[in-house]
């Protein structure tokens, strides 16, 4: 286990640990705890420093484990994952999945990781990703079917994800085309989904998933919309971010499966019930142009249907951004 991992493990506790017990116990000299802390308050860990106290992280918390994720998913779960790579930091969870993919990853690599240094949602917008708030996990799936089938995979991974959040007792979430998961039109999770391959040959696909979990606001200053976390929706702060990528991977890897068999024909209804745009009044924000209508729901290919002055439309995911209107 790399030591700055080590590191933050013996100070998971929420407790003061001098430099000496810390570099006893690492195997390390004190200057070399400090390097460490350093570098870690550098990329955005909270942590104390005090004189003649030592170092602390502000509560105690629960570090993204491997093992941990596995032991809380379903024996068909852990059947279908390669491996989980668990990272202190990374650039952005779907940007390393890429670059694996790239190099012949199988289907089923995962990778999640603490904090994102370079976080994103959809049409390069920044993605918020403050150390052990919220969970960020991406998923890697190959199939033989072909970029060109897969314009629905954000709406599938959508109800998956508000599958998995329903066991933790978010009942009143809704989804948002194509890829939000809100509460009390409060931004809960988000999903990315990314295909490299061809239109009708082999593909892989990167489906990125980031839920916020118990995230402080001085954190969330860089957000540019409501949000909300599961801590705010339930009244708890010690829910298990391991269990939650379990409940994830247990609910979209499934859920994958069958729309990469069936498409998206399956989940409609699902969808249906739990639109949070349908009847409303929306702007659709287009690369050069705007469009004001009432949403009236998706088509059997999850197309957005919108209302507007000039006749009904239809917009395709990925070409598009919703925004609820007032």
């Amino acid at each position: 286990m790399p030591l700055r991992r080590r590191l933050l493990n013996l100070l998971s506790d929420g407790e003061f640990h001098s430099g000496e017990t810390l570099g006893v116990s690492l195997g390390v000299s004190r200057m070399a705890v400090w390097k460490h802390i350093k570098a870690l308050r550098e990329a955005g860990v909270d942590l104390t420093v005090l004189r003649g106290k030592g170092y602390r992280l502000p509560a105690s918390l629960e570090l993204l484990e491997r093992n941990k994720i596995l032991a809380a998913a379903r024996a068909a779960t852990v059947s279908a994952i390669d491996r989980i790579d668990v990272f202190l930091e990374v650039d952005s969870t779907n940007n390393w999945l890429r670059g694996q993919a790239l190099n012949g990853a199988p289907s089923g690599t995962v990778c999640v990781s603490e904090m994102q240094s370079a976080g994103r949602g959809r049409r390069g917008r920044s993605w918020v990703s403050p150390f052990a708030a919220n969970l960020y996990l991406s998923l890697l799936w190959r199939s033989a079917n072909g970029a060109a089938t897969l314009g629905g995979l954000s709406l599938v991974t959508g109800i998956a994800v508000l599958r998995a959040l329903r066991s933790f007792g978010i009942n009143e979430a809704g989804l948002k085309w194509p890829n939000d998961i809100l509460a009390a039109d409060a931004k809960l999770a988000g999903i990315l989904v990314e295909v490299l391959g061809e239109c009708s040959g082999p593909c892989a696909v990167i489906v990125g998933i980031g839920v916020n979990v118990n995230m402080r606001p001085d954190e969330a200053t860089a957000i540019d919309q409501s949000w909300t976390d599961l801590q705010q929706l339930t009244g708890d702060n010690s829910i298990s971010r391991n269990d939650l990528a379990a409940r994830l991977l247990d609910e979209v890897i499934p859920a994958i499966a069958t729309f990469d068999e069936a498409g998206l024909r399956p989940f409609i209804d699902e969808w249906r019930q739990y639109d949070l745009v349908s009847g409303r009044e929306v702007d659709v924000l287009l690369p050069n142009e705007r469009v004001t209508g009432t949403a009236c729901g998706i088509d059997e290919g999850g197309a957005l249907l919108v209302e507007t002055l000039h006749g009904r439309r239809w917009f395709a995911s990925g070409e598009v951004s919703v925004r609820l209107g007032s």
